[in-house]
């Protein structure tokens, strides 16, 4: 009876809008009349378009590698604090966590400040002799979409490797050195692998947030950081074809929850490997 209504009310705020989505992906849409009769064509349109098929291979990509560079900037950091932060591991978590006061919408835009045509970046390598002129590579693309998307998510990678590193018992890290491994390799064997549910959950907190992203790719991204979350949103919107952005939105949850499946697989696999 206590469960009961925190799962009622977990089910209406979850489960009830997904089930929506899913029901107007198989109908269809008139200018503003909802014709309730069962079709496929939005998923044919969703997955035969050139055009859909480009924005989500594109989302997919952006998103991997954005997962793939926060893990990888995370981990050390979290390391550090945990084996080396001392009394100080709340301060160091404290000052992970300042950026995120601020609005998302301002970190945004302070990259799009760094990395303008007449940005800071472009303005300190000219001052330094490192460029003649502004590098105009930097922004509206999909690399400047991949580095604000790092940046912005960093931190929500770093705690959950964090408390897996805490989690570790230190004397199983003793016992691979008093058993003769270095630290590299009692790193790859001890540490990395008890410490995998972390990078886990960090990958997938990462991965299934930006896949979904529409602020960062409208301000950052241009023509060639375009994501799959600007086609759902026109539907939504100036397209009025609720329909096909609801099965724009479903066929993207499926393809990311299998990705996702797999990449977990793989991480286990490699860290198999090379125990």
């Amino acid at each position: 009876m206590l469960v009961s209504p925190t799962l009622l009310y977990a089910l209406a705020l979850l489960l009830l809008p997904i089930l929506i989505v899913f029901a107007y992906s198989f109908w269809s849409q008139d200018y503003l009349t909802i014709d309730h009769s069962f079709t496929l064509d939005n998923y044919r349109t969703a997955l035969g378009e050139p055009i859909y098929q480009d924005l989500l291979w594109r989302s997919l990509t952006i998103s991997l590698v954005v997962s793939l560079i926060t893990v990888m900037v995370s981990y050390p950091i979290a390391w550090f604090i945990s084996f080396h932060g001392g009394v100080h591991k709340s301060l160091w978590l404290f000052l992970i966590t300042v950026p995120c006061w601020t609005s998302y919408l301002l970190r945004v835009m302070s990259w799009k400040v760094i990395l303008g045509y007449q940005g800071v970046l472009n303005t300190g390598l000219m001052s330094t002799g490192l460029i003649d002129k502004p590098v105009t590579s930097l922004l509206y693309n999909s690399n400047a979409v991949v580095i604000t998307l790092v940046h912005s998510w960093a931190a929500f990678a770093i705690l959950p490797i964090f408390v897996s590193l805490e989690k570790i018992d230190r004397s199983l890290i003793e016992a691979a050195h008093d058993l003769g491994d270095n630290k590299i390799r009692s790193f790859l064997r001890v540490t990395l692998p008890l410490s995998l549910p972390g990078v886990i959950s960090a990958f997938l907190i990462v991965m299934i947030p930006t896949v979904g992203d529409y602020v960062t790719p409208k301000l950052v991204g241009g023509k060639d950081g375009v994501m799959i979350a600007t086609a759902i949103q026109a539907q939504f919107g100036k397209g009025a074809n609720w329909p096909l952005g609801a099965a724009l939105s479903v066929t993207t949850m499926v393809v990311v929850s299998v990705m996702a499946g797999a990449v977990v697989l793989a991480l286990k696999f490699f860290v198999r490997r090379i125990r």
